[in-house]
């Protein structure tokens, strides 16, 4: 897929990008073994393991968690209050959508003592080890530091087209939108009113400006990192789109990511 190939003009020392269906990877492009940081694509990998504990009994979503009247579902949803970085809230569960790692470094440790063992574990016997997630490691922060390949990344891609690790409704549930309403800032593309997001996942719906492409549906779901790197999934295309980098994120990408989005798109579903 020549779409791909766009990813060379992009001025990273490494990158790799392809396009998955449910079935098998349809294209790739790039450094395909290099072993990337996903940022904050990590976020989908925690979210997954947390809902992977709530099916299990692990932990509930409408139990507290965080800072006081925020939840296990305020925490996946950037719902809780809690800031970009910092343990101190700053509006109160509920009112605004604020994008926040420590709300994620919340869920992980809250996870991890309920389930007895690091969130690296627990990560790797939920969501890693089952899906085949095998050259992927969380090394440190559940907001930030999985490290892989785009093998792994697509695989992933792959599973949320066709999720099996978690009830088909309670992936509904994830990747619809909780606490409707509420205004916030995506990260790079600015105020966004409604600010949509799932359990974990950030959902398109008709967000402008946005990482994805105009050609991508507004069913859309995935995420984005800070180190070039991004994930979406678009069930009525039936394809997920994957990029990772290790270019920092910048206004490099607000133009490249949906360019190269579009470009997949119109070459996989032509017309």
């Amino acid at each position: 897929m020549r779409a791909l190939e766009q990813i060379d003009d992009w001025g990273a020392a490494h990158a790799a990008a392809g396009v998955a269906d449910a079935k098998c990877v349809v294209a790739t492009h790039g450094d395909e073994d290099h072993v990337f940081r996903w940022a904050s694509v990590t976020k989908l990998l925690t979210a997954s393991a947390v809902l992977v504990a709530a099916e299990e009994g692990v932990v509930d979503l409408d139990e507290p968690a965080g800072p006081p009247g925020s939840t296990v579902r305020h925490l996946l949803a950037h719902a809780s209050g809690l800031p970009f970085e910092g343990p101190e809230p700053i509006a109160r569960p509920g009112d605004r959508r604020i994008y926040s790692n420590t709300g994620y470094e919340e869920l992980g440790r809250f996870v991890a003592e309920r389930g007895g063992m690091s969130f690296a574990e627990y990560l790797d016997e939920a969501i890693l080890a089952p899906l085949g997630l095998t050259e992927t490691e969380l090394k440190g922060s559940p907001a930030s530091e999985a490290f892989g390949p785009l093998g792994d990344l697509l695989r992933f891609g792959r599973e949320l087209l066709a999720p099996s690790f978690i009830a088909r409704e309670t992936f509904t549930e994830a990747t619809s939108v909780a606490f409707p309403g509420l205004i916030g800032i995506l990260p790079g593309f600015g105020r966004q009113e409604p600010s949509d997001w799932g359990l974990g996942f950030e959902l398109r719906d008709a967000k402008s400006p946005h990482y994805t492409g105009t050609r991508n549906s507004l069913r859309t779901f995935g995420h984005f990192g800070g180190s070039g790197t991004f994930l979406w999934v678009d069930p009525e295309a039936g394809l997920a789109g994957g990029c990772l980098t290790d270019r920092e994120f910048d206004d490099w990408a607000l133009d490249a990511w949906p360019t190269l989005s579009d470009a997949v798109l119109a070459q996989a579903r032509p017309g």
